[in-house]
């Protein structure tokens, strides 16, 4: 009888179903991520003091929150939120395309900074095709727009790049290149614009692209689906080569086929990435073009044509073994009722369902701006409930799997500014083995130490110090500190015993 146990988890591992498990309250490893978009213009004109002091305030309270990555939107319409001798200023910084900001000051290197001083991921956000949001913006005269009209096309009321060309892949290559060369980024996102949204009445028109390049494709939305994959498996190696620690990741439409087209879809009556944005978002993971991905579930549970809950289980059970993330609608999240419990929104309900699958590591948060706005107490409750305590990201062992050395010389130290306890970074021979930020843990004198215990982690730090909160100096304490290194792999651990 037994066995009867591992036959069926057995038999549900080969048929690629995803059994749920007891959520986790604090779960140790967890992805918690933000969106903060600058295409919507937010920041449009805002000088660049009232800039800095906007984006700090949003970090300050997103650490609060216990968000550990940020998605930040640096190239919105093949323009940059930072010094580029490739694109333009973007005018969603200063206002106009090409335009400096004044004083001078470099965006993204400002949020990486304040993002890795408060041990947060940052995501440099880009969108790959679209060169226009609106045709009624102009183009900064050193636009590679003319010097290459022929690489652009008008769908719509936008402009884009032209994905059936090998050029347009180029170009945008060189772009992720450039950033990831300069940049100390943790990763490359792109998000759900592959090719447009389908406008209606109007086919994407690339009848002449198809005719010269779709040599091999009898059908001309294999040949689209194949356009939007040799640019993802391109960015992947342009930045597997450079920096082998960078992870690429995409945030697609989050229903990828319906069973009315493919009987393997999901439940679902919406628009699909493979038929409709021509994006084959699971061959990318199967072929290993991609390091996560984080498919924006941004409806209700309950919603007759695209459900929350059939789509997360969906999404579970077809990972192609890559890293999944969820991303979350806070509006729509606390906007709609728990189909169990009227007297509550969604919010618990989502994030349980979340939890409650192995193959789902996290989520994020859509946008940065309403966490922050806190909508029917969402951001409270997630700091005094679901992310209560720290969090690390999840270990990205296919690309990593080895740890750093662990910590050197742990000592406590009294100092002007009272009782600190110090330690020395470990040695290490590649920059894949440097220890980058250090995990403070605390458990009672006789209690076991448990490093999957969440709730005993009480920093996370880059520095190689921790002040400890002396008190009377009777009480018996055994503090641990770990090194994590840039992929989060967490060393052994160094323990001492103190009296607080």
């Amino acid at each position: 009888m037994k066995l009867k146990p591992l036959i069926l988890c057995l038999l549900l591992f080969a048929m690629g179903v995803e059994a749920q498990v007891q959520p986790q309250m604090h779960p140790k490893r967890e992805f918690r991520a933000a969106w903060i978009a600058t295409v919507t213009g937010a920041f449009r004109g805002m000088s660049t003091d009232s800039m800095k002091q906007n984006l700090i305030h949003q970090l300050d309270v997103l650490q609060q929150t216990g968000i550990n990555a940020i998605v930040f939107q640096v190239r919105p319409e093949a323009d940059a939120l930072y010094p580029s001798k490739l694109e333009p200023w973007s005018r969603f910084l200063t206002g106009v395309q090409g335009q400096a900001p004044s004083p001078a000051w470099d965006p993204m290197q400002f949020m990486i900074d304040e993002c890795h001083k408060r041990c947060m991921e940052f995501h440099a956000w880009i969108n790959p095709y679209r060169v226009k949001t609106t045709l009624k913006n102009e183009l900064a005269p050193t636009h590679i727009y003319f010097q290459h009209p022929e690489w652009f096309m008008v769908y719509g009321d936008q402009l884009f790049f032209r994905p059936g060309l090998p050029e347009s892949r180029n170009r945008i290559c060189e772009v992720v290149s450039d950033i990831v060369t300069r940049y100390d980024v943790d990763a490359i996102h792109m998000d759900d614009y592959f090719y447009p949204y389908p406008v209606a009445g109007k086919d994407f028109p690339d009848s002449l692209t198809y005719a010269r390049y779709g040599a091999g494709f009898a059908d001309k939305n294999d040949w689209r689906r194949d356009n939007v994959s040799l640019l993802i498996k391109k960015i992947h190696e342009t930045v597997r080569a450079i920096k082998p620690w960078v992870k690429f990741g995409v945030s697609p439409f989050g229903v990828y086929r319906n069973q009315s087209s493919d009987p393997l879809g999901s439940a679902t009556n919406a628009l699909e990435n493979y038929d409709d944005l021509y994006a084959d978002v699971l061959l990318w993971a199967r072929k290993g073009w991609i390091d996560y991905n984080i498919p924006q579930l941004y409806w209700q549970i309950g919603h007759p044509r695209a459900d929350y809950e059939v789509l997360v289980k969906w999404w579970a059970q077809n990972t192609e073994n890559r890293p999944l993330f969820i991303g979350q609608s806070v509006m729509n999240t606390v906007r709609y009722r728990d189909l169990q419990d009227s007297t509550r929104n969604q919010m618990n309900r989502k994030i349980m369902l979340e939890r409650s699958y192995q193959t789902i590591g996290g989520s994020c948060q859509w946008p940065a701006g309403a966490v922050i706005a806190n909508p029917a107490g969402y951001r409270d409750s997630l700091m005094t409930n679901y992310f209560k305590y720290p969090a690390l990201p999840p270990v990205f062992d296919f690309m990593d799997s080895d740890a750093p050395s662990k910590v050197r010389k742990l000592k406590p130290v009294w100092t002007e500014d009272g009782y600190v306890l110090c330690w020395t970074a470990p040695k290490y021979k590649e920059e894949m083995n440097r220890a980058v930020q250090y995990v403070v843990y605390r458990f009672a004198d006789n209690e076991k130490v448990d490093l999957d215990d969440a709730t005993r982690i009480v920093a996370v730090t880059r520095s190689p110090f921790y002040k400890l909160p002396y008190a009377s100096g009777q009480t018996k304490y055994r503090y641990v500190v770990t090194a994590l290194d840039r992929l989060h792999n967490e060393s052994k651990a160094v323990k001492k015993k103190l009296k607080l």
